[in-house]
C-alpha cells in the first residue's frame, strides 16, 4: 500500500490540458468527492461544499473568468469548492449542531462550544476572517481529493487564479454564506506528464529532538 500511495503522488501533476473524449465514470468521481467529504477540519466544522459541473457551456463561461485557463473548459468534471462562511459562525448554531453529532454529554458539548468561542473569537470576528478560516479547511479536503484522483488514475489541476465574485454570479451563489475557495478540473491527460520537480527531502524536513535542545534558530 505504501508503494501504491507513493505511485499516486508521483502520478499527480498539474494537468494543463485534458482529453475531451474521455469522461470520468460516476463511480470514480464519487470516489474522489468522498475523499473530500471524509477529510478532517478544525472542530469538525466541515465548512465546505463541492459543486460538480459537467455542462460544457457552463465550464466555458467559468473559464472566461479564470484567466481563460483551458484545463477548465477541457475537463471531464469541474469541481468548485466553496468555503462556507455561515457554517463557522457561532450565532448560526451550526458549529454546535455539528459538535453535537459526537454524542457527548451536554456538559462536554458546552465545554467544546465555550472553547470554540474563545479560541476562535479573533479568527471569526468578520466575514473576511471567517472566509480565511473556512478556506484553510477546504484545502485539506482538496489535497485528499487530488491524491484520491491520482490513486485511481484521474488527472487534476488545482486552480487558485479566478474571479470568485464572477463565478459566484454565474452559479448564483450567496456570497454572504459561501465563497469560492478553489477551482479543480478533473479529467484525463492528453499530453505526457511533465517532470516532477521538488526540493530534496533534507531541504524541507528537519528532525528535532527537544531533549537535546536541537532547536533551529
Amino acid at each position: 500500500m505504501r508503494n501504491e500511495f507513493m505511485e499516486a503522488m508521483d502520478f499527480r501533476h498539474a494537468c494543463k490540458l485534458f482529453d475531451t473524449d474521455k469522461k470520468i465514470s460516476d463511480e470514480d468521481i464519487r470516489y474522489i468527492l468522498e475523499a473530500g467529504r471524509k477529510s478532517p477540519s478544525s472542530f469538525g466544522t466541515e465548512p465546505w461544499k463541492f459543486l460538480v459541473i459537467t455542462n460544457d457551456a457552463l465550464k466555458n463561461e467559468i473559464t472566461s473568468v479564470c484567466y481563460d485557463q483551458v484545463q477548465i473548459a477541457t475537463s471531464s468534471h469541474l469541481v468548485i469548492i466553496l468555503a462556507s462562511i455561515e457554517d463557522v459562525k457561532i450565532e448560526s448554531g451550526i458549529p454546535e449542531k455539528r459538535l453535537a453529532r459526537w454524542g457527548k454529554p451536554q456538559e462536554e458539548l458546552d465545554f467544546y462550544m465555550n472553547f470554540y468561542k474563545g479560541h476562535l473569537a479573533e479568527m471569526l470576528k468578520d466575514d473576511e476572517k471567517r472566509y480565511n478560516f473556512a478556506s484553510l479547511q477546504t484545502y485539506l479536503a482538496s489535497g485528499n481529493m487530488l491524491t484520491a484522483a491520482a490513486f485511481i488514475g484521474v488527472d487534476s489541476c488545482p486552480i487558485g487564479g479566478f474571479d470568485g465574485d464572477a463565478i459566484a454570479k454565474i452559479l448564483d451563489i450567496d456570497t454572504s454564506k459561501q465563497q469560492v475557495s478553489l477551482v479543480i478540473p478533473f479529467g484525463y491527460r492528453i499530453n505526457a506528464q511533465s517532470k516532477q520537480v521538488r526540493l530534496d527531502f533534507d531541504e524541507v524536513v528537519e528532525f528535532i529532538d527537544a531533549k537535546d535542545n536541537n532547536v533551529p534558530h
